[in-house]
């Protein structure tokens, strides 16, 4: 079964999360990909590591699939191997400051002179105008900046989610502006650059609260977990462990108040709508509570399954790594690595079609791993490509 993307080929530029994850996406919807990374290798290849060179967890989740080439594209020599490498492509993706994509060789103006119609998809921490447009960031400064942290926080201060979840949603956003150019390119043989940032995905994402403020000035404040716009939305403690369980909507409602013993409520006007039970969401959560800490994890999630009520147990990594659900769906990928001991558990992209297979095919690369092999594509002999080397360009 031959992949949607066939025959494009993606070069990636890019650093941690955001670009690099974009092109892994379209690597596993069937587009080459080549990952060009710093000779000792890229920041984010060290990123959680767990072999003993070093190599990370987060580059074996966003590397797969790919070649791999080292490349200094600051030396002449190395800016023209880009040049060669550029011509042989249809998508640039680099998720770099723009002074950093100019002295790479790798802005728009640059690649369009190589090639009329590739595609440069281009994503940063806070796009490409306006007041903030050349600071730098990472995931956590679009979490802080967009609200989320502020409402997910409570009179102890704001809280950081520990998943990249900025990063993610910026590197999926990317991949969808990155199909449309290709469309597009398919319809009228022009390319053009694609931009995103880390400010405006995670602006995106807490959008709602804005739109309320803006609208109602209420000046919400944080609430924890426990939710705003419905109720009981929050997390509980069981006897062995926390479940969360969200109840949204009239009729969940009724079938919790029943559950609860607490029939009257439904003629409670302080629990009429999902927003007074949000206002009210405190004295729901006592409730809730009170009903969780008299049962474990399983006996609670059991009882409120049978009342057909939205709940779920708070997992720690190992646990969500054996839920048996997670291997049902298929979304784990067991991949050897070299040095790794046993295989690495690497998820899959969430997304299944029944007419192309989208699945991890290849683990990540090691560094530098198809240098030779691109090289010599690309028309260097083996003695011009041990040269490169000795000067340090590969």
């Amino acid at each position: 079964m031959s992949g949607i993307l066939e025959g494009i080929r993606v070069l990636d530029f890019g650093r941690y999360i955001a670009g690099p994850y974009c092109a892994t996406i379209l690597g596993q919807l069937g587009a080459e990909v080549i990952r060009i990374e710093k000779l000792d290798g890229s920041e984010d290849r060290f990123t959680t590591p767990v072999i003993e060179s070093g190599d990370g967890g987060m580059f074996m989740q966003i590397g797969h699939g790919k070649k791999g080439l080292t490349l200094n594209p600051m030396k002449p020599e190395g800016r023209e191997v880009v040049k060669r490498l550029v011509k042989t492509a249809d998508v640039v993706v680099a998720n770099l400051p723009q002074e950093t994509l100019a002295a790479m060789g790798l802005d728009y103006e640059s690649l369009k002179a190589i090639k009329e119609d590739i595609i440069l998809t281009h994503q940063s921490a806070f796009g490409d105008k306006g007041p903030y447009k050349n600071r730098v960031g990472f995931d956590g400064i679009g979490q802080a900046m967009s609200g989320a942290m502020y409402m997910s926080g409570d009179e102890n201060g704001p809280r950081k989610l520990a998943a990249p979840w900025v990063d993610f949603s910026t590197a999926m956003a990317g991949c969808i502006g990155t199909l449309a150019a290709i469309i597009h390119r398919q319809k009228t043989g022009e390319g053009q650059i694609v931009t995103g940032s880390l400010f405006g995905s995670s602006a995106l994402i807490a959008s709602v609260t804005m739109i309320e403020q803006d609208l109602l000035k209420l000046d919400r404040v944080g609430t924890a977990n426990r939710g705003q716009n419905g109720g009981p939305s929050d997390t509980y403690k069981t006897k062995d462990g926390w479940i969360l369980v969200q109840v949204i909507g009239r009729p969940l409602f009724e079938r919790w108040a029943k559950l609860m013993g607490e029939d009257h409520w439904l003629e409670d006007p302080r629990f009429d709508s999902d927003q007074d039970r949000g206002d009210h969401g405190q004295i729901l959560s006592e409730r809730m509570g009170k009903w969780c800490a008299e049962r474990t994890n399983s006996e609670a999630i059991a009882e409120l399954e049978a009342a057909r009520l939205p709940c779920g147990p708070v997992y720690s990594p190992q646990e969500l790594r054996d839920d048996p659900h997670l291997a049902a769906m298929g979304l784990i990928n067991e991949m050897e690595y070299p040095g790794l001991e046993g295989k690495a558990p690497i998820v899959d992209f969430p997304v299944k079609m029944s007419k192309a297979d989208i699945s991890v095919k290849h683990r990540a690369p090691t560094l530098g791993e198809h240098t030779d092999e691109l090289m010599q594509e690309l028309g260097y002999s083996a003695e011009e490509v041990a040269e490169l080397r000795e000067k340090r360009v590969v």
